[in-house]
C-alpha cells in the first residue's frame, strides 16, 4: 500500500520543497480584522507583506486546522487505497492534532480498514519541518509507513529548537513574560533564548544583552549538542530577517561543518505571535 505524507503550514518549509515532493500541506489561517488568509507558504500573502503589516501596528490572530478538513483529506487518499502520515505542529501550541485524531476516528467508524497514524512533533516551524523532509527522504527510499512513523517516534524528542526575538512586546502579548520584563527587557537591550522543550511548549533558557550576542548564544547551542553534524540538513528560519539568518548561518558554518542548512521565513501563523525578527535554529541532538 502506498503512503502519503501530509503536513500543516507550520513546519515552514520552503515553497519549493512542498511544490517538489509529493508531501501534502494544510494550511492554518491568518486574520487581520475582517481579512484572512491562508498560511500557505507565501503564497496568500507574501512574507514581507506580513511582516510589514505587523510592524506598522496590526495585530494578527490565527485559527487552527478543524477536524472537518482533516476528515476530507484523508478520506481523499483512503480512497485512493493510500495509508497516511501526518506530522503535525506540536500539540502543546495548538489544535490540529487532537483534529487530525478526531477525524481518524471518524474515520476509522466509516472505514475500518484505513491505514492513519497522526503524529504528534512536539515540534515547531522548521524543526517539524525537518522531520517531514526526513520522512520524505525515508518514504523516497522506500521505507515504509511503519519504518517512518517508528522513526518520528523514536527521533522527534531529539529535534533541538532554539531561538530569539527582536521584540519582547509579541512575548508579552502571548504572555510568555511579564510588561515590567518587556519594558526594562526592550531599554537595557536583553534578548531572550528560548527553546522548545520535550512537552513541545516555548521556554526560556536564558537571557543575553544585544542582537549579535543572542545569534552567537543560538549557535553555541547547536556546537554544544549537535551529533553527527556531518550528516545532517539543519535548518534556521527567520521573521522578515535574512541578513541575521545568514549571519548566523556563518556562525555555524565556521565552527561546524553540516551537510546542508535549509533557511526559509517563519510563516504568517507562527509569526503572528513571535513577530518580525525572530529567528530560530534546528538541529538533531541526543536529546532536547
Amino acid at each position: 500500500m502506498q503512503t502519503v505524507i501530509i503536513t500543516d503550514s507550520c513546519s515552514d518549509l520552503p515553497l519549493s520543497f512542498i511544490e517538489g515532493s509529493n508531501v501534502e500541506a494544510l494550511s492554518l489561517t491568518c486574520h487581520f480584522k475582517d481579512e484572512e488568509y491562508k498560511d500557505d507558504f507565501g503564497k496568500s500573502i507574501s512574507y514581507k507583506d506580513f511582516y510589514n503589516r505587523v510592524r506598522n501596528g496590526e495585530t494578527p490572530t490565527t485559527s487552527q486546522i478543524n477536524t472537518y478538513t482533516f476528515v476530507e483529506e484523508f478520506k481523499k487518499y483512503i480512497s485512493m487505497g493510500k495509508s497516511i502520515i501526518y506530522i503535525g505542529f506540536s500539540s502543546a501550541l495548538s489544535g490540529c492534532v487532537a483534529s487530525a485524531e478526531s477525524a481518524k476516528n471518524e474515520i476509522m467508524k466509516e472505514y475500518p480498514n484505513a491505514d492513519v497514524a497522526v503524529v504528534d512533533t512536539k515540534s515547531a516551524s522548521l524543526g517539524q519541518g525537518l522531520l517531514v523532509y526526513y520522512a520524505y527522504d525515508m518514504l523516497l527510499k522506500g521505507k515504509s509507513k511503519e519504518d517512518i512513523v517508528n522513526w518520528l517516534e523514536d527521533n522527534k524528542l531529539k529535534m533541538n529548537h532554539y531561538f530569539t526575538v527582536e521584540s519582547l512586546f509579541h512575548l508579552l502579548k502571548g504572555g510568555r513574560i511579564s510588561k515590567t520584563t518587556a519594558v526594562l527587557g526592550t531599554l537595557l537591550q536583553i534578548k531572550p533564548v528560548l527553546h522548545v522543550n520535550i512537552e513541545g511548549k516555548l521556554v526560556s533558557l536564558h537571557k543575553v544583552k544585544g542582537r549579535k550576542s543572542s545569534l552567537k548564544a543560538l549557535a553555541k547551542e547547536l556546537q554544544n549538542k549537535i551529533v553527527h553534524p556531518e550528516e545532517q540538513v539543519i535548518a534556521i528560519s527567520h521573521g522578515d530577517c535574512l541578513e541575521d539568518a545568514n549571519f548566523l548561518r556563518k556562525l555555524v558554518l565556521d565552527e561546524c561543518k553540516v551537510k546542508d542548512i535549509i533557511i526559509n521565513n517563519v510563516g504568517p501563523v507562527i509569526g503572528s505571535h513571535s513577530g518580525p525578527g525572530t529567528v530560530a535554529l534546528f538541529f538533531m541532538g541526543e536529546s532536547r
